[in-house]
């Protein structure tokens, strides 16, 4: 029988409360209080174990997302002690219906006035469960390049290419397009070179593949493609594909850049500038001022 109805029964009998404060009834107090901190003490317990456990499990394996495993270990501790905190108040005979209504219309309102951050959380428990990025990838987000460093319920923090602190609120990060350089373990890089119109093109070519493929990290398998991409307006360009492992992948791209160069040239090959012919009304350019009588020399 429960503090209430102990109460209820003792009263209905015309018992006074002088009467009631009796030993049977401090008894039943005592008992109920000892039995709530008993519930409290074992449910703090299970949920401290069982968060533990799943936090272990994610941390055994190492194809396993922990982030994702600490988040569902906070929310099992989370769930066991409100399981237990209704069984608390059932042993004092509480009526826990009205009391659920109630934070249901507290947390209504809490929500309401609250809808930025809970976005951002929401956000959160959608990028931990379906983990379109992790602790350690390489990413471009929301325009912010960087590597990540850790992914909370409300933002994400990014370190960036110059090594300072990016905070992306999560409904950011979950409403834009994630563009994820490290999910993959190969990168196809690619590069255009034009030569002038009077080069031997199929020179060219050969100088162009020729040069990249001495290069250990690239890649014969996927094979490599170049072809004459486009016809500018002072020069024919190559475009270049080259596939390469993700970790190489930059400083590979810029290194290549400089080789080819420095190989075009060493065959003879112009690279050339970009010009336009003006032609001026009459015929005759105009004359040019006297920069030395400017400068007073």
């Amino acid at each position: 029988m429960t503090l209430s109805d102990f109460l209820s029964v003792r009263i209905a009998e015309g018992v006074t409360i002088g009467d009631v404060l009796t030993v049977e009834f401090l008894a039943s107090v005592l008992g109920n209080v000892l039995a709530a901190v008993a519930i409290l003490f074992l449910g703090m317990l299970i949920g401290r174990w069982a968060a533990k456990r799943i936090r272990r499990l994610g941390a055994q394996h190492s194809r396993l997302d922990t982030t994702l495993f600490n988040f569902l270990g906070s929310i099992t501790r989370y769930a066991i002690m409100a399981v237990t905190v209704i069984f608390v108040l059932n042993r004092f005979g509480l009526e826990t219906t009205s009391l659920v209504a109630a934070l249901g219309a507290a947390g209504l309102a809490i929500g309401l006035a609250l809808q930025g951050t809970l976005s951002n959380v929401a956000a959160g428990v959608m990028i931990i469960l379906f983990r379109p990025i992790k602790v350690g990838d390489f990413v471009e987000i929301a325009d912010e390049m960087g590597t990540v460093k850790d992914i909370s319920l409300n933002y994400t923090e990014l370190a960036s290419l110059g090594n300072t602190q990016v905070i992306i609120p999560n409904s950011e990060v979950w409403g834009n397009t994630i563009e994820n350089y490290s999910v993959y373990p190969l990168r196809r890089a690619e590069w255009t070179f034009g030569v002038s119109y009077g080069s031997d093109l199929k020179k060219a070519e050969t100088v162009i593949l020729d040069t990249i493929m001495a290069d250990e990290r690239s890649m014969k398998d996927p094979e490599p493609w170049l072809q004459v991409n486009n016809l500018g307006d002072s020069s024919v360009d190559f475009l270049v594909r080259v596939w390469v492992d993700a970790g190489d992948y930059f400083y590979y791209q810029a290194d290549m850049k400089r080789r080819v160069k420095e190989a075009l040239d060493e065959a003879g090959i112009e690279i050339p500038f970009p010009y336009r012919t003006l032609v001026m009304a009459g015929g005759e350019a105009p004359a040019m001022p006297d920069r030395s009588a400017q400068a007073g020399i």
